[in-house]
């Protein structure tokens, strides 16, 4: 028989193939060579359903598979482990839904240090409510590139649900619930954190963290963050949707928010600080906040409806200054902040600024103290109100004219409704002017009011 160069080739890759699989060798198609090869988790003698701890089975599993570059296919089932360390390029796929893993034991269910390339899908991950060693998690990370996390469902978790440390990557898709944080990223190195959704965590949702303040990048976008408590207590360190603390130029866009103790989005000395396009209701304290040390926040087209304080860009006196805040509709708010808080804190406010801060294309509607305020005491600077409609407020606009107070531009702004005065000066909580609104109204030097509508 002729044989061809085809022939030839055909021939010597189906002897290859058959002295791999005579030796019991796994498939290596998983490193740039196409579609990664599967594994089956029969072949490590795990067993679905088993009554068992399959921790070293399934450990063995990761380890063979990931080094072959092939995905660990667990079909459905419950598997019982803990204390797994996954490998590099380890990759374990489940049936979304029915395939489930049960915490046995260990610090976390799994763990990873310096691991590329991790990759975990259709799995339920169900931490048993185990109690977890403080700054655990469920499943820990650290110092790794290309993690990827999706179509998971992360419950039960006695502590963290996740923990990212020096992590690149993506967590999308997830439903997680947790005891204490869902989603905990210290010093990302780009992350996105997308299209996920919490339910019922103990303490905060989404926490975006670093060491010392400095670039970050996270992503947070379109998730579903629900009934966040504030189990810890605090005045605000617990009960948020998402927080990010230290990080710049973060970006917190399309996310739905409802029922949270505290804030929907705290930002605490993040500067470059974007909170965009969030649908937020029925928050306890501040719905969106800026403050601390921040320089530069862009808060905007955002809907609130039901909070103490709408936005708040604040603490002038740490150095936090430079906002826009734009085109948000805010509604219902409440006239008093949760227990824990400081009794002094103002409450019942659509908008509060007070440096270096341009407000525009605002709605308020039902503020019980005022619709914007501008300052506290002597913390006012160069700040431009402009272009808002306010309605149904005690105070359309408060300004401080507390000694100090810096310069203001309150113009063309459509105010109707308030029981107390359309634009009223301020010493701290203490009004001290007639409505500055009005013709022949006391004038300041540092004020500059004009071409505003009042009914």
């Amino acid at each position: 028989m002729k044989l061809d160069r085809r022939r030839l080739f055909a021939a010597l890759a189906g002897a290859g193939a058959a002295s791999a699989a005579q030796a019991g060798e796994l498939p290596t198609a998983g490193r740039g060579f196409g579609p990664p090869a599967e594994i089956d988790a029969f072949t490590f003698g795990l067993r679905p359903n088993a009554a068992d701890d399959q921790t070293q089975s399934l450990q063995r599993a990761i380890e063979q598979s990931a080094s072959s570059g092939a995905v660990l296919r667990l079909p459905p089932g419950i598997y019982r482990a803990g204390g797994l360390t996954l490998a590099p390029h380890a990759a374990i796929a489940g049936v979304a839904g029915a395939t489930r893993i049960v915490m046995t034991g260990g610090p976390s269910m799994m763990a990873a240090t310096g691991a590329d390339h991790v990759s975990l899908s259709g799995l339920i991950l169900d931490g048993g409510r185990v109690p977890l060693p403080e700054r655990r998690a469920l499943l820990q990370f650290a110092q790794g590139r290309a993690l990827r996390i999706f179509d998971c469902e992360i419950i039960n978790a006695g502590g963290n649900a996740i923990a990212l440390d020096g992590i690149e990557g993506d967590v999308s898709g997830n439903t997680i619930a947790a005891a204490d944080a869902a989603i905990f990223s210290l010093n990302a190195r780009g992350l996105r954190i997308g299209g996920n959704t919490i339910r019922g965590a103990g303490n905060n949702g989404i926490l975006v963290w670093r060491s010392e303040a400095g670039d970050d990048g996270t992503l947070v976008f379109d998730n579903r963050i629900e009934d966040v408590a504030n189990k810890a207590g605090g005045s605000g360190q617990y009960g948020n949707a998402v927080n990010v603390f230290r990080a710049g130029n973060v970006i917190v866009r399309g996310n739905r928010i409802r029922n949270a103790a505290f804030s929907a989005v705290r930002g605490n000395a993040a500067s470059n600080l974007q909170i965009v396009g969030n649908t937020c209701t029925a928050l306890g304290e501040v719905a969106l906040y800026a403050e601390f040390g921040f320089q530069g926040a862009v808060i905007a087209n955002n809907v609130i409806d039901g909070a103490a304080l709408g936005v708040s860009v604040t603490n002038f006196n740490q150095d936090g200054r430079l906002a826009v805040v734009q085109g948000n509709l805010i509604r219902n708010l409440v006239p008093h902040r949760p227990p824990g808080t400081d009794p002094n804190d103002l409450a019942g406010v659509g908008i509060g600024v007070e440096a270096d801060t341009a407000v525009t294309g605002n709605v308020v509607e039902n503020a019980p103290h005022a619709g914007i305020a501008a300052g506290w005491g002597a913390y006012l600077r160069d700040v431009a109100i402009s272009s808002n409609v306010i309605r149904r407020a005690e105070y359309g606009i408060t300004v401080s004219v507390a000694p100090g107070a810096g310069a203001a531009v309150i113009a063309d702004n459509m105010i109707a409704e308030t029981r107390s005065g359309a634009i009223i000066g301020m010493e701290w909580k203490r009004p001290v002017s007639g409505d500055l609104a009005s013709d022949g109204a006391k004038r300041y030097a540092q004020l500059s009011i004009g071409g505003n509508r009042v009914r």
